[in-house]
């Protein structure tokens, strides 16, 4: 039994203030926190690469219950490649719509919903109907596949996934009512990652990682970074473990003690990025890819 709860997914993003004011001034999210680190994550957290990096989650509400998106950001890394690994993020919003139409943000309509594109790439799906105040209006996050049944059988059979829906082609998975639902798409397609490949996160009890190694290990699948505890300057220290699925989506399971203290909205969150892109001084040095 695991008994997870979707948190965000983590991209890769080489300009902090044109992302930022995607998110926030276009889709409408709110910085929820922004946190600055001096070394690279011993868990790959900004992609493997040993310098400063900085991470900003924003999303529509608290992460508590919320799902969010995890922008992480490496100093001198001025250029990522696109993968074909994320689908797309579908957001309910129609007052997202409004605001990208005043400022004339790139659309196209597809099966009557728009495709908006982040900076880097990734693919916003919004649907054109009032933004909820009762619920997350993040409603899915789409994953491609290259084998849906093997997907399955891991999603499903080992990580415990529960099936929403299933066609031939795709399958809609969730731990809980109300979260934000995980689909896997199948694109007949070897699956590549790139260099902005991103990472999904969910929170599960403590005592259920072991359990999650155990049932990883013994299914012969591949463990990323086995448990490990990561310190935040100043805040709670979380021990995750992180996997690979069939596919190389890298998937982090969070122990849920530490990462609620650690994901407090911090008031000052908008204010910090904001500083921290002031002072950044990156782009005088020979970036890196």
């Amino acid at each position: 039994m695991i008994s997870g709860r979707a948190l965000h997914y983590v991209v890769r993003v080489p300009d902090r203030k044109k992302t930022i004011q995607f998110y926030r001034d276009i889709l409408g999210m709110k910085v929820l926190r922004h946190e600055e680190f001096r070394e690279g994550c011993a868990a790959a957290c900004n992609g493997g690469y040993d310098n400063r990096w900085s991470k900003t989650m924003v999303g529509y509400g608290p992460e508590d219950t919320h799902f969010v998106v995890e922008l992480t950001y490496n100093y001198m890394v001025r250029d990522y490649k696109l993968g074909n690994d994320l689908v797309g993020i579908t957001i309910r919003s129609s007052e997202a719509l409004k605001r990208a139409r005043e400022a004339k943000w790139p659309m196209v309509e597809e099966n009557g919903k728009y495709i908006l594109q982040a900076p880097i790439g990734y693919k916003m799906v919004i649907v054109d109907e009032p933004q909820p105040s009762d619920k997350d209006p993040v409603e899915k996050i789409s994953l491609a596949v290259s084998n849906l049944e093997k997907s399955v059988n891991y999603w499903h059979g080992l990580l415990k996934m529960k099936i929403l829906k299933k066609s031939d082609k795709a399958v809609e998975l969730s731990y809980g009512e109300g979260q934000t639902v995980l689909e896997l798409s199948d694109i007949g397609a070897p699956i590549v990652r790139e260099t902005a490949g991103g990472r999904i996160a969910f929170a599960v009890p403590y005592e259920q990682q072991p359990e999650i190694d155990s049932i990883i290990k013994k299914a012969n699948e591949k463990i990323l970074t086995p448990l490990i505890s990561l310190d935040t300057p100043g805040k709670a220290t979380v021990r995750v473990i992180i996997l690979a699925d069939p596919d190389g989506h890298e998937i982090c399971f969070v122990d849920e003690e530490g990462f609620r203290p650690l994901s407090a909205v911090d008031p000052e969150g908008n204010d910090l990025i904001e500083k921290y892109i002031r002072l950044d001084k990156s782009d005088q040095f020979v970036g890196t890819t």
